[in-house]
């Protein structure tokens, strides 16, 4: 591993801002909070804890890495959906938007749903990321293009449980 980019405190202080945030903006409603799995994963259940209204959560997964630390270009559909999002308020939960590949092949397959509305949350996103085109409505943190890994997200699956993120820098 490498230095320490965000730490568990942080994270923690961040995840209770966008909480609140998300709390105030669905205020009377009860949004539903779609994990992509499964670097999401942590990340959606500090945020679900945060908000503080009756929430339902699902999860969908996809693929575009496999076991490498490079997109492949390719986005697979591997779990999808288990509840119906016509007509409601979606919140789909991220990781990290870098190129936007994945988020965009997410946006078509849900909006093509017809939710009530449907926006981003991202734990996650790179300093070049197109926000705004892609858009994503709430942010974590914006990062650099280094490989992160820890607090959900990894490097050929291990490194998910650390309570911060790091740097990953291979071992040879």
């Amino acid at each position: 591993m490498g230095r320490v980019l965000l730490t568990e405190e942080q994270i923690a202080a961040r995840v209770a801002e966008i909480g609140a945030q998300l709390t105030a903006d669905y205020a009377g409603r009860r949004p539903l909070l779609v994990c992509v799995l499964r670097g999401a994963y942590a990340f959606m259940t500090d945020l679900a804890r945060a908000v503080d209204l009756p929430v339902e959560i699902d999860f969908i997964a996809v693929s575009s890495y496999g076991s490498a630390t490079r997109t492949s270009g390719v986005v697979r559909l591997v779990k999808d959906l288990d509840v119906e999002i016509t007509d409601r308020d979606v919140v789909l939960v991220e990781d990290i938007v870098d190129t936007g590949l994945t988020l965009r092949y997410l946006r078509r397959s849900l909006e093509a749903r017809g939710p009530a509305s449907l926006e981003v949350c991202t734990l996650l996103a790179r300093e070049s990321a197109d926000l705004d085109g892609l858009g994503v409505r709430y942010v974590g943190f914006t990062i650099p293009g280094d490989f992160v890994i820890g607090y959900g997200l990894d490097a050929a699956e291990r490194y998910r449980n650390l309570r911060y993120l790091a740097v990953y820098e291979p071992q040879d």
